[in-house]
């Protein structure tokens, strides 16, 4: 007889006895039935017998473990300014029909504590001390029975502290001087500066030095982490190694930052990396990013370079480089960002075998208190979208902190999932230190002020169990104090002496590179590699069942090589990666639909249509090619974006591109490119060569399908920061992007990418212009008229909107110029083609775009410069929507600028 009722089922029927007893209807008529029945055994067994039978009282026990399990964070003592415990209910015994009576009672203790027969008191004593001390720990949401098992043989025999050596123990103990003895120093030593400090926090300290050891010893070899502001100095001294004296270097108020070129940043939002030595000698790598104050951005950075250091370590097990995100509560919760994280943490082209996020919980947001900043019991609620373990902590507990941390870091490596640390705390201090909280919060800090630190309580706790004597502890305390008044005696030095700029980089994460050039570079391919190239993208193995469209699509590129025929848009992408990937440039390209593309004009990977088996051309090249990655994204910009910037910043030497679905979409991820793509190098000097491709035009689709926003872009360009293209062949397409890959410094490149442009019969290229030639940052029209009255400048699609109204109106006196690269703006070049149309009296900028968007704002004062007069506009009026919803009214517009563009004088 096969039967659900067993020991092996118990918590899911446990969890369905609890939704039946909340709401009848929430399960199976048949388990309900099955709990009808059983309530009503269970009342006629409490008639006949003055207590219940063993067996009653043996499922009454498995039900009182199962609820410690799920409800014992709860009850459990992990707020250290809670003046006292939270009491739940539901855990009382009279819930599950015990009582005092029973406590002596020996019972089956089940999976608890291996098994095996307890008294029911002993059971009940190790349950609170597990899941209501000092720790309380949410896993009973998790599916997996096996990730569940796993947590609880590493709790439920422990009951107690954790058993540390006396040694490890005084360990963490300085590492809590560390940490106080910095911020009270700075405290009194730069009064009123802003340093967003960690007091009341300063646990994070021991936790991150207790995560370096583990990882070390478990033979892993570098943690990259991301966090905001808040310890971060704190964390950059203590954790990471950047010398005392070079942060005090940084509070001086004469400090000149030497960032060579570019703007720089404020201390606390600046990277570092370093090479920890361990307890055991061993050598760990950490590298904290630099971040905005856009609190939880930078996670998917994190993610994006510690996948771009596994790659580059071949870890391909992604066991020996683990990311680290470090994160407020307040941000955790109200974030989106986070979720998008999350969503994608165990995805094929985005995991990185679980992150440990450590939630520095100061119960606060900047004056916004719990109830004001989220809807959820906890802040890492979140967490459980992935069903990741969530441990919760009471950060005055520094000893279980470390415990905790260790088993999230063997939870993480042995199950590839993300885990959660909360270490509820406080903020001792205001948001900074120059803000009162005594307006907002009187109570609450009147508390804190009140409140013992965390190093007295851990040194009264060590004294008293014999590790140490107070003697010891104040000679930690005072080491500490001595080597910050030696630092800062440096630091006050080197000012004096002006030589505050000496090894101003080392462990910094910064990189210089020459200054951006116009200079040419070989882009074109040899007839024999593109001929390579054509053969390994349509070829399919033998027996491969295509899809009869794609296989004419491939017959029909096969074709134009043969016979020497026009290549298209799609076409020309598949060059540029093919002969990419044979001279050993790595690409990844990532977005929404990628793998086919938006228009269906990509198809990278093919699948056979019997046995669902894919196929990727751009694999299978020839055998020693770099590698190519295609990855469908989920439905998210902000985190993709962000990844795939992360990714290209720790792996320059891949071609890393990032596609929106529409070019409209791209401004879900405007965080991302304000705060790091178009500003990191000024900030951080962090390069990267990230592609981004926004598909753009104006086609009669409507406002949310036309425009990638060219005028945003354009407004972040300053310091040769970024490059914006809007092209108009595959040939410069093709160079373009296999330009970006040969030059000898790194700049993201956003293209304006063609949509009806994709399949147009005029937007195509001879392949001469593939094996000969470089890009063109503008192309000049050859004039047929040596009496050129008028020059209209233009870029991307409009311009085969206004070479077909030229052709069709016969118009000869008019010259068309295309700027395929915006910005940097190459001004000698446009200067020379200007020149050779000495006799035009009339220069015209025309976009498709309102006037108040595109490029107009941007390109019409330079070009002002060049020719000495006034530029006219020919193009759709100002509009606070990208683009009109109607097609007919988008064509009787298109007409109507195309006019005026030959006309206007």
């Amino acid at each position: 007889m096969t039967t659900y009722a067993n020991r092996s089922n118990l918590d899911l029927i446990d969890s369905y006895y609890a939704s039946w007893k909340q709401d009848a209807n929430s399960v199976d008529e048949t388990w309900a039935k099955f709990f009808e029945g059983f309530e009503f055994g269970l009342s006629q067994t409490d008639k006949d017998q003055s207590g219940p039978s063993d067996s009653m009282r043996q499922s009454r026990v498995d039900s009182l473990v199962y609820a410690y399990r799920s409800l014992g964070h709860t009850a459990a003592d992990i707020n250290p300014l809670a003046d006292t415990l939270s009491s739940q209910p539901m855990l009382r015994l009279s819930e599950f029909g015990l009582s005092e009576e029973d406590l002596d009672a020996t019972v089956d203790a089940g999976h608890y504590m291996d098994g095996g027969p307890m008294k029911l008191k002993t059971i009940l004593d190790g349950l609170k001390k597990t899941y209501c001390g000092k720790i309380g720990i949410e896993y009973i949401h998790m599916q997996n029975t096996e990730a569940r098992r796993w947590i609880q043989q590493r709790l439920e025999p422990i009951h107690s502290k954790p058993k540390f050596s006396d040694q490890k123990k005084i360990r963490i103990l300085r590492k809590i001087y560390a940490a106080e003895t910095f911020e009270r120093f700075i405290h009194t030593r730069y009064a009123g500066q802003k340093r967003f400090s960690l007091e009341g926090g300063e646990t994070l300290i021991p936790c991150l030095d207790g995560l370096i050891e583990h990882c070390s010893d478990l033979e892993m070899k570098e943690a990259v982490i991301g966090m905001a502001h808040r310890g971060r100095l704190n964390v950059l001294a203590n954790t990471i190694k950047k010398s005392y004296d070079y942060i005090f270097e940084e509070f001086a108020e004469n400090y000149l930052p030497d960032t060579v070129a570019g703007d720089g940043d404020v201390k606390y939002h600046l990277g570092y990396k370093s090479i920890v030595k361990t307890r055991r000698g061993k050598e760990f790598s950490v590298r904290l990013s630099s971040n905005p104050s856009h609190l939880e951005a930078v996670d998917p950075v994190v993610q994006g370079k510690a996948r771009a250091r596994q790659r580059l370590l071949g870890d391909s097990e992604r066991k020996r480089v683990i990311p680290v995100l470090i994160h407020g509560d307040a941000a955790f919760a109200g974030q989106g960002i986070v979720a998008e994280v999350f969503n994608f943490s165990q995805l094929p082209g985005y995991r990185t075998g679980g992150t440990v996020h450590i939630v520095v919980n100061n119960q606060i947001g900047f004056t916004t208190s719990p109830d004001e900043a989220r809807s959820s019991r906890y802040c890492t609620d979140i967490a459980k979208i992935i069903e990741a373990p969530i441990i919760h902590i009471n950060g005055d507990n520094p000893l279980e902190v470390v415990f905790a941390t260790e088993l999230a870091v063997d939870f993480r490596q042995k199950f590839q999932q993300d885990v959660v640390i909360d270490i509820v705390c406080y903020r001792r201090h205001g948001h900074n230190e120059t803000d009162e909280p005594l307006f907002t919060q009187p109570i609450l800090y009147q508390k804190i002020a009140k409140h013992p630190r965390i190093s007295q309580t851990l040194t009264e706790s060590l004294i008293k169990e014999g590790t140490l004597t107070q003697e010891d502890a104040d000679k930690i305390q005072a080491e500490y104090q001595e080597s910050l008044e030696k630092s800062l005696t440096i630091a006050k030095t080197k000012q004096e002496n002006g030589n505050h700029k000496e090894k101003k980089f080392k462990g910094a994460l910064a990189t210089f590179q020459p200054d951006y050039s116009f200079d040419p570079v070989k882009t074109r391919a040899s007839k024999k590699l593109i001929e390579q190239a054509v053969k390994g993208l349509t070829t399919l193995p033998e027996g491969f069942k295509i899809n009869p469209k794609i296989k004419r699509l491939l017959q029909t590129r096969s074709k134009a090589f043969q016979e020497n025929l026009s290549v298209d848009w799609a076409f020309g992408e598949a060059l540029a990666f093919g002969t990419l990937l044979i001279e050993g440039t790595p690409i990844r390209l990532s977005g929404q639909d990628s793998e086919r593309g938006t228009f269906s004009q990509r198809h990278a990977g093919i699948r056979d249509r019997d046995t669902l088996e894919k196929y990727v051309p751009l694999k299978n090249l020839s055998e020693d090619q770099a590698q190519f990655c295609v990855y469908n994204s989920l439905l998210s910009e902000a985190a993709v974006l962000g990844f795939d910037f992360g990714y290209s910043l720790d792996y320059p030497q891949m071609l890393c591109i990032w596609e929106a679905q529409f070019g409209d979409f791209a401004n879900g991820a405007q965080v991302i490119i304000d705060q790091f793509i178009t500003s990191s190098e000024s900030k951080w000097q962090r390069v990267s060569g990230i592609v981004l491709l926004l598909p753009h035009g104006y086609e009669g689709q409507g406002p949310e399908h036309s425009s990638a926003r060219l005028e945003r872009f354009l407004q972040s360009c300053a310091e040769d920061n970024i490059q914006v293209c809007n092209l108009t062949t595959p040939a410069q397409y093709f160079h373009v992007l296999r330009r970006q890959t040969k030059r000898n410094f790194l700049k993201p490149l956003i293209i304006m990418a063609p949509k009806s442009l994709l399949r147009s019969k005029e937007a195509t290229s001879p392949w001469k212009d593939f094996t000969s030639g470089s890009f063109q940052e503008i192309i000049a029209d050859p004039s047929t008229n040596k009496e050129t009255k008028r020059v209209i400048l233009c870029s991307g699609k409009v311009y085969y909107d206004l070479k077909s109204y030229q052709t069709a109106n016969n118009i000869t006196d008019t010259t068309l110029v295309r700027i395929e690269q915006l910005y940097p703006l190459h001004n000698i070049m446009l200067r020379d083609i200007l020149r050779q149309n000495k006799s035009a009296k009339t220069f015209i900028w025309c976009q498709e775009e309102s006037k108040n968007m595109g490029a107009w704002s941007f390109i019409a004062p330079q070009i002002e410069e060049i020719i000495g007069q006034k530029i006219l506009f020919a193009g759709r009026g100002p509009s606070a929507s990208p683009a009109v919803g109607s097609l007919a009214r988008h064509k009787i517009e298109l007409n109507q600028f195309l006019e005026e563009a030959f006309t206007l004088s």
